[in-house]
């Protein structure tokens, strides 16, 4: 039998030749210790050029293709490719790792760069966005990720000289970055005329924001912030490849070979041209430079490495070289000497010295080459090539011998006969030729037996016989030379061969894995002295295994390195080398081979080693020295914990749900029970599948898990406290080293690891988001800081947190097989330990990442538990046979026998250990596992007799030790617990099933009695009462299913899986009777009630059977139902039986005969039931949930005093609903403790107690039942019903508007007026006269006969000198936004200052010089706004804006957090909240930060805003939520309110817990909309509601609500830091005794009103903030109001329009004042110089336009409904008024001679009317054919004419008054206009942009000095032109700040200031003009 171990030799890499050049770039640095670092292939090179020698670093699993050197030069980063590739940081002196980054990238790594201090590192994914993302390298810790750019980025850069900014680049483009908080924002550098829009392919930053860039076709770009400021031509003749900066300045290197050196400024200093060189050669390329000081290191495109020391340069010395492009295939070794030759696709052979380790010889081909060989002498090199010929080479010189052709497909193998006579050369044609040597290679014979083609072939020793393998996996055998097939197998029996290099045969057949094809090893090569053979395959992998090796998924060792598929490995001739080379890496690697009797003394060698040789976990094969694996342990693996239905996917499936019955909502649904139950004590301990679950707490109580459950149990009061927070199994159980805290892992798709402490019971970290399935081991630090965590995953990932925090530290993929123990050293918290099922493991953590090693010990045996000893490296595991393994760090020294069968738990002592086997023995050890000094047999006669149950059996399994208190803690499999004294004496504290369902629960009828029977074929029964014991026990021969006492409760009937059933004597469980009438499971038992007659039993295969007791004999069957029974119930009579079955059918049948009745619905209800336990039926409707497909009702027991009816279920919940449940859905009490499906519910006889048992949690739970009236407030009572009640406490407009809302992303905005036709850049312009005569435009002759062109546009009130305007500066902002926003105005600066917001910019007011100034960093609207309260941040503010969908790019939603004085940036935010962010708030500390979303999951998320850390994030609910804030007087603590919602949340960790209000304490409380929210002392909550109501909370608990607070929705709350008075802000009708406005006390009982004497009908305040005496009021009118808490005076601080669009705009022709006219139908004049609102007209119906007469004394106003009216500036009063038309008025103006007055409308006409005439306005003309609505219109300077633009981007001129269209096109160039406000005409077509496709310029004004033209857009801003402007596209500033959509923008006079108005925003921006210098 051979041996089927892995070999005992193994490989160790000694050099790898060859470096990647090809698609790479800067990828070769010198080292601080001056070595060489590079890459190729998987391996990270450190070449040492002094001594000749490489180390490597082996930590990647695939191609590696970036690299970076940190600051300091010790430290490399290197990223690879891969479906998840990672980042390693490692060290070059020790090339150890340092940290792993992973989990972000996709497809590869593309590029790395560290930062200047060495802290950040970045990174460039190679995934569709190229993601760019920045690590805190050292904690693996993303710090800021983005979407790159949409095509391949080349290179990053981070800027040396300033922080926080990046520079990449890639295909056309370059992008400069900045990052603040969490976000990345770019700046897309602007190439304009300085040079071509082209790739740039390399970067380096320089002082003073430039930055220089190589580009591809060989000019360097030089960029001055983002702007391209010069170029430096042919730099290169093409393509830079790379760019290095150094002290000296920076180095170059191109396509075009050559590289050049420069001065710190960019002057050049010299060239180097490496084509010109000894070595160069045409073609040569350069991809990598670096230049330190003397020496320059270059990398080029065909993997050579030259050295250049600067003054010796034109001579280069080569110090790597290596194999180009193309696949190389080609391998052999020299018969006699130390030396491989190798041949590729890039048609060059070369020799290499294995001794040198260097190229020794190089010739080239003319034909790719696939294969090689060496005759027998040495002498000849036979090559043969892709093409099907073959050549000889002499060896010495490389001369030709031969060359020849003979077959058209490629030359795979070729080898000489052993004698040196011939040479078999295998081709894929099928065919060996066979050639003489001698006779110069001629042709002497032909094997063609395959049918597909050669790929291995070997001769024998005596040259007689050649086997060949081929493509089709046949092994053929020929006899030679002939070539003639031996058919006969018996001749081959004695064959020798020379060499093995086939991959079939039985020699090998262990190389190939169990169930695998056969075509993925590429070579193999026997090694006949030592027994041991290579492989090499398409994975990458170089194999060692035993030779010959003849079972298939023999053992191996496996080395990493190559990346990809290996083609070929040899053996050296004398078998001290083995020579692998890569197919795409080009790479040839040399591995020195250690055999068995050196690899001992190999071990203390370099640590690198044993990573590499891994004793593989993948060889399958049954090893014969592996013991069979324990049943319990084999059990135990089989284990999966999934579940069909997680309770993380409920919310979802509810909702999906919902949908279909939203009508049954709508009806009255049976609310939920008046009482409650409490769990009270759980029987039962989870040990058949968990082990070391068992601790005694600080206190001395002990605490353990069973279900969903973590159970602290008081042994001397025998009572336990439960923590509840679980929602499935629990898993694992790890103690705190303090003893007080306890981390339990639970089952979930998603699984949590919760820490709670064992005195409060309330979570202290929950920790998510890591571990699928579940987490089956924890372990804690013995700081108490970190917590390891093993997850069920198929990885079995391994996660070490840094628990408080809730962090993910470092995590890991563990192992395929299961791991049942981690264990972290608790002298180094960075190293841990792992084992489980054939696997030990030593971790250490490394940056994000984990390193293991495994364990050194031969063979793996399954470990089921681990210690560490009393030093850092001493570890003792227990093994699955009973051995204890002693390790020092990773070495086996010793084992020790300790247990007959798996050791399963140990437990380390001060001096000394404790173990437990499935022996049942406990044994206590010395220190050393010298000597055993103790052992206690778990047996029934040494029970105690305070014991609390019996021993089921002696000696059970162990699986679980802990000591304490002088006792020795101890579980079992079969769920016991029991206390071992010192001297003996075992206590049983608490006991439960054992493993199996348990279904059968029957309560006594008299007594405080139980009775169970489960899967684990035991009956039992329990005392209820406070004893809380297991009374007795008897084993059955099969499991049951059911049980029932008998009404005098005597006997007691048990139901059998096997179909028999047995009653029992109920005190001793003898046997009275038993009988077996069925084959199928009996599923419930019954007797009929009163004197028990009868006995009804009914079972799986349908049939209920009726038996007389007294007679013992059956008296009837029960036929008619189809399917299994689930449920019985006897009515009182005893006469009818009620049966339910799985297919939900129910059935009656009469006793004893068992006649089927069909009984109507309605009678059935009247029917007195002695018992209720069935689920179906109209009186019971209501329990079935909204997701019944998922989830059957499994169990349900009505009480017996008939109100309450229990139910169990699918998912683990208990629910009590009160009955009877008619109509669907009904409301419920609802309680998780069990943690899958609960099989039955009992009541008890008196009512008092509920007992439920679980199926898979084998546990019996006792539930108290706490009657009416009686409550206590606790976590557990969740009351909910699946359907949310409609109604949500009465309707709101301003709700309903902010709650439907879409707000638009300005990006994406489409236009805002209904345009038709081609937009008027996309127009074909028709020639001018001019043009068409040969007249170019602009290329007048100098003299012209023609009169001079008059001007544009008439410019008469400009003074002296006409100045460009160059810039515009925000000057005054008119506006607020209230009407859809809230709580969004505070004080700053003890009340100097207020902060408001208004369109996307933050507007800090000062009351006492009323000067506005802005933060204008938001890129789109802002919808919230708050202050940071702490007095460690002053004037701290945060804002959060709209925003697209939450990818992290630059549209993306975000949080700006900014100084309010300085206005600077502290820190943005970018969000995963798609679509905008709308609330914001600071925590106590002021360091937190929480936000909501509009995304539809309404997300709640809480940032460490400096760091720009998220810290947690979770759904918050399914409708809008308006408000989140912060407890004052908390950083953990905060509550949502929202639609139909308020949510209480507590931050543990990382992890957000919430609960819902409960409202049941109050009678007829139904949950309303929430709107706002604020708190008062002792954890008081008030919520504002829709109703007027506010709502006290106390906890989570409404006490109280304040009717009628206002008598309209609360929308806003504020409660004061510093004495506690709360004010509410809501919508009322200002009368005497209220107002909208109300200050209350600390408890909400007593307020004081205040009336904000805003004249309007009906106030609503959407803001309040109270400072020194003084509350702040922001209405929904836009108003922002200042009220004296003393004299009630209110001050209007700010005025806005308040509903829009701001339509109308004038400004007045002599004075800085102008008028808005709004949809709101006021028209508002403002004062720029007071910066106020001088006065405003109520018009009563929508305004749309608005104009002053040329002196400024009348106003035109135009209305939607048509009208316009004329008024008298001084007094106010109406000049005139007329309505012609019905619909709006777009425009209207008055001529410049004031004679007439022109009215553009939606109508496609303009009226005339003379004013001359007085103020009847009669129509005197109007002009028609206006091909679409009228948009602009201007008169010219002398009134005869007007020009229209209108919605067909078509502008006309028309004469007045005639109303005559003016169609010749030189006769219009011709007038002078007096004002020019249309975006369309040849004039001003470069106003149009190129990205209008959807939106439009909408408004336009030319400056009164004609050299400005100012514009608004859809897009929100304002841009800036020169006048004219006739190109298109035309250069331009912009200006943002508005919304989407401006409407209207107008110059004041003299030019001084720019209006401009907004659409979305309401608001008006007044811009400063700044005109150029003189």
């Amino acid at each position: 039998m051979a041996d089927r171990t892995a070999p005992n030799c193994h490989l160790r890499l000694e050099w790898v030749y060859g470096y990647r050049g090809h698609q790479c770039r800067n990828n070769l640095y010198y080292t601080a210790a001056k070595e060489i670092v590079y890459f190729v292939a998987g391996v990270g090179v450190v070449y040492n050029t002094r001594e000749h020698k490489q180390k490597f670093y082996l930590g990647h699993n695939d191609d590696i293709i970036s690299l970076a050197l940190h600051p300091e030069r010790v430290l490399v980063a290197t990223g690879q490719v891969g479906k998840e590739p990672y980042i390693c940081v490692w060290d070059s002196y020790t090339v150890q790792t340092v940290s792993i980054l992973k989990d972000v990238h996709t497809h590869g790594i593309a590029c790395l760069a560290f930062d200047l201090e060495g802290q950040c590192l970045v990174s460039v994914g190679l995934d569709s966005k190229n993601t760019i993302c920045v690590w805190d390298w050292r904690r693996g810790k993303v710090l800021a990720a983005a979407p790159g750019h949409t095509d391949r980025i080349f290179d990053i850069s981070w800027d040396l000289y300033q922080p926080s900014k990046l520079v990449s680049c890639g295909v056309k483009h370059i992008k400069f970055w900045s990052l603040c908080g969490n976000a990345l924002t770019p700046k897309r550098g602007v190439f304009g005329k300085t040079g071509d829009l082209q790739t740039i392919l390399c970067l380096a930053c320089a002082k003073d924001e430039v930055t220089y860039s190589g580009a591809l076709n060989g000019d360097i770009y030089v960029w001055k912030g983002i702007n391209l400021m010069r170029t430096v031509q042919g730099a290169h003749g093409s393509g830079i490849f790379s760019m290095n900066a150094c002290e000296e300045g920076f180095a170059t290197g191109g396509r075009d070979g050559c590289v050049r050196l420069w001065d710190l400024n960019f002057k050049p200093i010299t060239v180097i041209d490496l084509r010109e060189t000894d070595q160069g050669y045409k073609g040569l390329s350069v991809r990598s430079v670096c230049w330190r000081g003397d020496h320059i290191l270059v990398g080029t495109q065909d993997s050579e490495i030259f050295e250049i020391v600067v003054h010796d340069r034109n001579k280069p010395f080569l110090i790597m070289q290596g194999h180009c492009e193309g696949e190389l295939w080609a391998l052999a070794v020299h018969p006699t000497k130390p030396l491989a030759m190798t041949g590729s696709d890039d048609r060059s052979v070369r020799i290499w010295s294995l001794i040198d380790h260097a190229l020794i010889a190089r010739c080239n081909m003319e034909e790719p080459i696939r294969c090689a060989a060496v005759s027998t002498d040495g002498i000849h090199l036979a090559l043969g090539m892709k093409d099907g010929s073959f050549t000889v080479l002499r060896v010495r010189d490389m001369t030709e011998v031969v060359h020849i052709k003979d077959r058209k497909e490629a030359i795979h193998e070729l080898k000489y006969s052993p004698d040196g006579a011939h040479l078999a050369v295998g081709s894929n044609d099928n065919s060996v030729d066979i050639y003489g040597v001698v006779q110069r290679y001629k042709k002497v014979g032909e094997c063609i037996g395959s049918t597909s083609f050669i790929t291995h072939m070997d001769w024998s020793t005596d040259s007689k016989y050649l086997q060949t393998n081929d493509g089709s996996g046949r092994r053929l055998f020929y006899r030679m030379p002939s070539g003639k097939e031996v058919t006969n197998r018996e001749e081959l029996k004695l064959v020798q061969w020379a060499t093995w290099t086939c991959v079939l045969g039985p020699e090998v057949n262990g190389i190939w894995p169990k169930y695998s094809d056969i075509n993925d090893i590429n070579s193999v090569d026997a090694n006949f002295n030592n027994q041991v053979l290579v492989t090499a395959d398409d994975y990458g992998l170089v194999k060692l295994l035993r030779y010959p090796c003849v079972k298939k998924g023999a053992k191996f060792k496996k080395y990493l390195g190559h990346s990809a598929h290996i083609t070929n490995a040899r053996w050296s001739h004398d078998y001290q080398w083995v020579v692998t080379i890569g197919g795409a890496d080009h790479s040839v690697f040399q591995w020195k081979f250690v055999p068995e009797r050196k690899s001992k003394e190999a071990l203390h060698i370099a640590p690198q080693e044993i990573l590499a040789d891994s004793n593989s976990e993948e060889s399958d094969s049954d090893q014969s020295d592996v013991p069979e694996m324990d049943s319990e342990i084999e059990q135990e693996t089989q284990l999966t914990y999934r579940r069909q239905v997680y309770k993380e996917d409920l919310p979802q499936l509810k909702e999906q749900c919902k949908e279909k019955h939203r009508a049954t909502a709508m009806k009255k649904r049976e609310r939920a029970p008046g009482s409650g139950v409490k769990l009270h004590f759980i029987h039962g301990y989870r040990g058949y599948d968990c082990r070391s679950n068992l601790f005694y707490t600080q206190t001395g109580e002990i605490v353990y898990h069973v279900a969903a459950v973590g159970v602290v149990y008081n042994r001397q009061q025998n009572t336990q406290r439960f923590y509840m927070g679980h929602d499935d199994d629990i898993l694992c159980l790890a103690l705190h080293p303090l003893k007080d805290f306890v981390a339990t892992g639970q089952v979930g798709r998603d699984s949590s690891i919760h820490i709670w402490d064992t005195e409060m019971l309330k979570p202290m970290s929950v920790l998510k988001g890591f571990h699928q399935l579940g987490v089956c081991a924890l372990d804690f630090s013995a700081d108490g800081k970190r917590l390891a965590s093993v997850g069920l995953d198929d990885n079995h990932t391994i996660v070490l947190w840094d628990w408080r925090k809730g962090e993910k530290l470092s995590a890991m993929r563990g192992s395929k097989d299961k791991i049942f123990v981690v264990k972290i050293n608790p002298y180094l918290p960075d190293k841990l330990i792992t084992a489980g099922v054939k696997h030990m493991k030593f971790w250490h953590k490394a940056g994000g990442g984990l390193i293991g090693r495994k364990g050194n010990m031969g063979k793996t045996e399954t470990m089921m538990c681990a210690v560490y000893g009393w030093s850092e490296e001493m570890v003792f595991s227990g093994t699955c046979t009973g051995d204890i393994c002693i390790w020092r760090d990773m070495f086996l020294m010793k084992t020790v026998k300790a247990h007959d069968g798996p050791v399963f738990s140990m437990h380390a002592l001060e001096k000394g250990f404790v173990t437990g086997g499935k022996d049942g023995i406990v044994a206590l050890w010395d220190d050393t596992f010298e000597r055993c000094l103790k052992t206690y047999a778990i047996k029934r006669a040494v029970l105690a007799p305070g014991s609390k149950g019996l021993l089921l059996e002696d000696n059970p399994s162990i699986r679980a030790i802990s000591l304490g208190h002088g006792h020795i803690l101890v579980g079992t499999k079969n769920g016991e617990i029991l206390e071992v004294d010192k001297s003996g004496p075992i206590t049983l504290l608490v006991q439960g099933h054992m493993e199996g369902e348990v279904w059968g629960l029957a309560t006594h009828p008299h007594l405080p009695l139980c009775a169970t029977v489960s899967d684990d074929k035991t009956l039992r029964i329990w005392d209820l009462s406070p004893s809380h014991c297991m009374l007795a026990v008897r084993k059955l021969r099969k499991g049951g299913r059911c049980c029932c006492f008998s009404p005098d409760g005597k006997a007691l009937a048990v139901g059998l899986n096997d179909g028999s059933f047995i009653i029992v004597n109920a005190d001793t469980l003898e046997d009275l009777v038993s009988f077996h009438h069925r084959k199928d499971i009996i599923s419930d038992i019954r007797f009929s009630p009163g004197a028990g007659k009868y006995l009804a039993v009914a079972s799986g295969d349908s049939f209920v059977d009726i038996y007389n007791v007294m007679s013992s004999k059956r008296v009837g069957v029960c036929k008619g139902c189809l399917n299994y029974i689930t449920h019985l119930d006897w009515d009182r009579r005893g006469k009818l039986l009620q049966v339910n079955t799985s297919a939900k059918e129910q059935f009656f049948f009469e006793a004893p005969r068992g006649k089927r009745q069909t009984i109507p619905a309605t009678e059935v209800e009247k029917i007195d039931w002695s018992t209720w336990t069935c689920v179906l039926g109209t009186s019971v409707e209501g329990i079935w949930p909204v997701i019944s497909e998922v989830t059957e009702v499994t169990a349900a027991c009505l009480s017996n005093d008939r109100k309450v009816l229990a139910t169990g279920d699918d998912l683990g919940y208990i629910k009590l609903f009160r009955y009877p449940v008619k109509g669907k859905y009904a409301k419920f009490k609802r309680y998780v403790a069990h943690s899958t499906h609960v099989t039955n519910v009992r009541w008890t006889h008196d009512d008092s107690l509920l007992v439920t048992v679980g199926g898979g949690d084998t546990c019996l739970m006792i539930w108290a039942h706490e009657p009416e009236g009686h409550r206590e407030i606790r976590q557990c009572d969740s009351e909910e019903s699946d359907i949310e009640s409609e109604d949500d406490g009465g309707y709101d407009s301003d709700v309903t508007r902010e709650n439907e809302i879409n707000y638009t992303i300005k990006a994406l905005s489409t236009n805002m007026r209904p345009m038709t036709g081609v937009k008027p850049h996309l127009q074909l312009k028709e020639p001018s006269v001019d043009e068409r005569q040969g007249v170019v435009r602009g290329s007048r002759p100098p003299v012209s006969r023609a009169l001079p062109q008059p001007e544009k546009l008439q410019t008469n009130n400009v003074g002296k000198k006409k100045r460009p305007i160059e810039d515009l500066v925000l000057e005054l902002v008119f506006g607020y936004r209230g009407n859809d926003c809230r709580n969004n105005v505070h004080y700053l600066n003890e009340g100097t200052d207020i902060i408001y917001h208004t369109a996307s910019v933050g507007i800090v007011l000062n009351l006492t010089t009323s000067c506005q100034s802005f933060y204008v960093e938001h890129s789109d609207d802002i919808l919230c706004l708050t202050i940071n309260q702490h007095p460690k941040f002053p004037n701290m503010v945060a804002t959060g804006q709209v925003g697209d969908i939450g990818d992290m790019s630059a549209t993306s939603p975000s949080i700006h957090v900014w100084d309010a004085m300085t206005k600077q940036t502290l820190s943005v935010l970018r969000c995963f909240h798609a679509g905008g962010v709308c609330s914001v708030s600071f925590s106590a500390t002021g360091k937190l930060l929480l936000s909501v979303g509009l995304d539809p999951e309404h997300t709640v998320t809480i940032w460490k805003w400096q760091e720009g850390a998220k810290v947690a994030s979770r759904i918050g609910h399914t409708q809008r939520i308006f408000v989140a804030e912060f407890r004052p007087d908390s950083d953990t603590h905060f509550v949502s309110v929202g639609i139909k919602h308020v949510r209480f949340w507590t931050l543990a960790g990382r992890a957000l817990l919430s609960k819902k209000g409960v409202l049941s304490t109050l009678e007829d409380a139904r949950m309303q909309t929430m709107l706002s929210v604020a708190f008062g002392a002792n954890n008081l909550t008030f919520t504002g509601t829709i109703s007027g109501d506010v709502c006290v909370w106390k906890e989570h608990i409404l006490v109280r609500i304040v009717a009628k607070a206002h008598t309209g929705p609360v929308f806003t709350m504020y409660t004061t830091l510093r004495d506690g008075l709360i004010v509410t802000g809501g919508k009322e009708r200002p009368s005497k005794e209220g107002g909208a406005l109300k200050l209350w006390d600390q408890e909400l009982k007593r307020c004081r009103a205040f009336r904000l004497e805003t004249g309007q009908i009906i106030d609503c305040v959407r803001s309040v903030c109270r400072g020194k005496g003084k509350i702040l009021v922001g209405t929904r009118n836009a108003e922002i109001i200042e009220v004296g808490e003393k004299n009630a005076a209110c001050n209007i601080l700010v005025n806005g329009h308040m509903d829009g669009p701001i339509w109308g705009l004038g400004t007045h022709p002599s004075r800085d004042v102008f008028l808005s006219a709004a949809e709101d139908g006021t028209v508002r004049l403002w004062d720029i110089p007071e910066k106020k609102m001088l006065n405003k007209v109520n018009l009563g119906h929508p305004a749309h336009t608005i104009s002053y007469s040329p002196e400024g004394d009348m106003v035109a106003i135009g209305m939607k409904n048509g009208e316009f009216i004329i008024l008298l500036v001084t007094s106010l009063k109406i000049w005139g008024k007329k309505r012609d038309r019905r619909s709006p008025i777009q425009d209207i103006r008055f001529s410049p001679n004031s004679r007439y007055l022109a009215v553009g409308s939606n109508e496609c006409a303009v009226d005339f009317y003379d004013l001359t005439l007085g103020p009847q306005l009669n129509r005197i003309n109007s002009c028609r054919d206006i091909p679409s609505f009228v948009m602009q219109m201007d008169f010219s300077a002398d009134s005869n004419y007007v020009q229209i633009s209108t919605g067909a981007y078509k502008r006309l001129v028309y004469e007045v008054p005639s109303g005559k269209q003016v169609t010749e096109q030189s006769y219009i160039d011709r007038i002078t206009w007096a004002t020019w406000t249309s975006v369309l005409g040849d004039e001003v077509v470069g106003i149009w942009s190129r990205n209008t496709d959807k939106a439009d310029v909408t408004c336009a004004c030319v400056s009164h000095s004609g050299l400005n033209i100012v514009t608004g857009d859809d897009f929100g801003m304002v841009k800036l032109f020169d006048f004219l402007c006739p190109e298109k596209f035309a250069k331009h500033k912009r200006f943002l700040g508005h919304s989407a959509h401006l409407t209207n923008v107008r110059f004041t006079n003299g030019d001084r200031f720019v209006v401009s108005a907004g659409g979305d925003d309401r608001s008006l921006f007044v811009w400063r003009c700044v005109h150029a210098p003189h």
